[in-house]
């Protein structure tokens, strides 16, 4: 069934000229909770290939902004986006905005990161989990009071407590895998809405 499911969403992306099957996970997010509105600043860490950043350039329009970050080499099919400007970094060396070329925070922080996967369950389970837990640390610096947040994350106990015990910087937390995820993928994402800042969040 999920080779059904594969097919299905790799040819409609190819057919919707996005680069990747993955922009539908975003879509349906997008489209249930309303994370991302006309003209707002928006980082994506971990954008390649980039069917998030084709998604999100559309949705923002000329006056929004959308910074991404990659470790990867810059993906050259979507340096012609004007409202978009990409870099070849890692996101455990940003310090501040001002390393985007930005000076404000964000109104919405997305990850779509995974780790290198080994297909032992456990570590697998805890390279996404370190990745999730430096999004987090980074919304200090990265996104506005009452921003949004969309994070992907590998299920897992350690996973779950983590997000139990980090949901409180949120107005609203939301669970959700989307219809497009592989039936065998062990991915769900984070949706926060609200963020508090962290004075609020204690």
């Amino acid at each position: 069934m999920s080779f059904k499911v594969q097919d299905h969403y790799f040819k409609k992306a190819k057919k919707d000229e996005f680069v990747a099957r993955s922009v539908y996970k975003l879509e349906e997010i997008d489209q249930r909770f309303k994370i991302i509105n006309i003209g707002d600043n928006i980082v994506d860490l971990g954008y390649h290939p980039g069917s998030w950043i084709q998604y999100t350039s559309q949705k923002i329009g000329d006056d929004g902004r959308l910074v991404g970050i990659d470790i990867r080499p810059l993906n050259k099919q979507l340096c012609h986006l004007k409202n978009v400007h990409l870099y070849e970094m890692d996101i455990f060396d940003v310090k501040s905005t001002q390393d985007l070329g930005v000076d404000d925070k964000f109104d919405v922080v997305l990850s779509d990161m995974a780790p290198n996967t080994t297909g032992i369950r456990s570590v697998d389970q805890d390279r996404s989990l370190n990745l999730v837990e430096m999004v987090f640390f980074l919304y200090p610096l990265f996104l506005k009071k009452g921003g949004n947040s969309v994070v992907k994350v590998f299920d897992g106990h350690q996973a779950q407590e983590f997000l139990k015990n980090n949901r409180k910087k949120f107005d609203s937390f939301h669970f959700l895998k989307p219809k497009s995820t592989r039936s065998v993928s062990k991915e769900f994402f984070v949706v926060g809405m609200g963020y508090k800042g962290e004075d609020d969040a204690q």
